[in-house]
């Protein structure tokens, strides 16, 4: 299967094929709080909610560059969650035409127990390795995902 360098192309592509399912999988599998149970979270609200809870409060136009989405979809996200109590909207102190975007208070603790554990298996995955290796595995899952969604 491997050689002296590494693996084939071949062996490589049948190791992601076995491995990125059960990344999914597990991803899937993690446990939502039961604070956040009622809340039909979808995968894009994860996205948002890791940066805002990693970040800090951010404006709509920083999310949606961040998530390369457009502002409206974003603001549309914001909006929803925030009818439900786990977003709140404030004017940044620092210029007042600005506003921000957090995670409520009430809320802050279930949804940074519920993203750690991806967290913590990033950090242990991607720790290790150089910048320039961690660039390398960002750019070719972005890379998989571009021809993937190109078909």
């Amino acid at each position: 299967m491997s050689t002296e360098r590494g693996l084939t192309l071949d062996d490589s592509v049948r190791a992601m094929v076995l491995l990125m399912p059960r990344l999914v999988g597990r991803a899937k599998r993690l446990p939502v709080p039961e604070a956040l149970r009622s809340f039909d979270l979808a995968p894009r609200h994860l996205s948002l909610l890791t940066y805002v809870l990693f970040d800090g409060p951010l404006t709509v136009n920083e999310l949606a560059r961040r998530l390369e989405v457009a502002p409206t979809t974003v603001s549309l996200m914001i909006s929803d969650l925030g009818r439900q109590g786990v977003l709140e909207r404030s004017t940044d102190a620092n210029d007042r035409r600005r506003t921000l975007v957090a995670i409520a208070d009430a809320h802050r603790t279930a949804v940074a127990d519920w993203l750690g554990a991806a967290d913590r298996g990033w950090r242990a995955a991607l720790g290790p390795l150089t910048d320039e290796q961690r660039a390398l595995v960002i750019a070719t899952l972005r890379a998989y995902e571009d021809a993937v969604s190109s078909g």
